[in-house]
């Protein structure tokens, strides 16, 4: 995968970022509208098909797919499972369109509803299809939810956005990578458990392969 390695051993300080954004629209789950995990045939996460391992730091699985069949209410569910081993940094890839090259325009987005667990807290960047490999990206904080499972909407809104000195700052603005987002990377310096459950892009209904 064409994503440049991580300098592993350099400190970084997570940056918490409190920004006014407008209210989040209700999410089609919340809404009472049916939101189906079985609408492709492969396994997936609410159609989401692609949740990998890129293979940059102690990862388990180290490589590959991330989805793990779970009993849910109405039988076999899947979640995208992952543990992140060691004080590196680990890289897992969601890809948006279920291909690598493909992108989304979500420049009408608010922003997106993301059910997880994680044991630490985690990044995740917007990664555009023409600056798709490197660190220097824009990105928001997942927080640690002590191993809880929570459901937590991320707004598109800018200001929500914010960049690591470690990582360094991207060379575009971010309504860029709103145009042209090919993926959600989840990177993460720190042991970590995580688990994701539910994703829903508001405004977006990811294809099947």
């Amino acid at each position: 995968m064409p994503v440049r390695k991580f300098a592993a051993g350099m400190s970084v300080a997570v940056l918490a970022v409190c920004v006014a954004v407008a209210p989040a629209p209700a999410s089609p789950a919340a809404a009472g509208r049916e939101v189906s995990r079985h609408e492709c045939r492969t396994p997936s996460v609410d159609r989401f098909q692609q949740w990998l391992a890129s293979g940059e730091g102690t990862t388990v699985p180290a490589t590959g797919s991330l989805l793990t069949p779970v009993r849910g209410g109405h039988g076999v569910d899947y979640a995208a499972r992952v543990s992140f081993l060691d004080a590196e940094w680990h890289v897992v890839v969601l890809w948006l369109a279920n291909r690598f090259e493909a992108q989304v325009d979500l420049s009408g987005s608010a922003g997106f509803w993301l059910t997880y667990s994680a044991t630490d807290d985690v990044h995740v960047q917007l990664r555009p299809a023409s600056h798709w490999s490197g660190g220097d990206k824009w990105l928001t904080l997942v927080p640690a939810t002590g191993g809880r499972t929570v459901t937590r909407f991320f707004s598109f809104a800018p200001e929500a956005w914010t960049t690591l000195p470690e990582l360094g700052a991207p060379a575009y603005p971010f309504d860029a990578a709103l145009e042209e987002a090919r993926g959600l990377v989840f990177v993460g310096k720190t042991p970590n458990e995580l688990e994701f459950r539910g994703l829903e892009v508001h405004g977006y209904r990811p294809p099947c392969l």
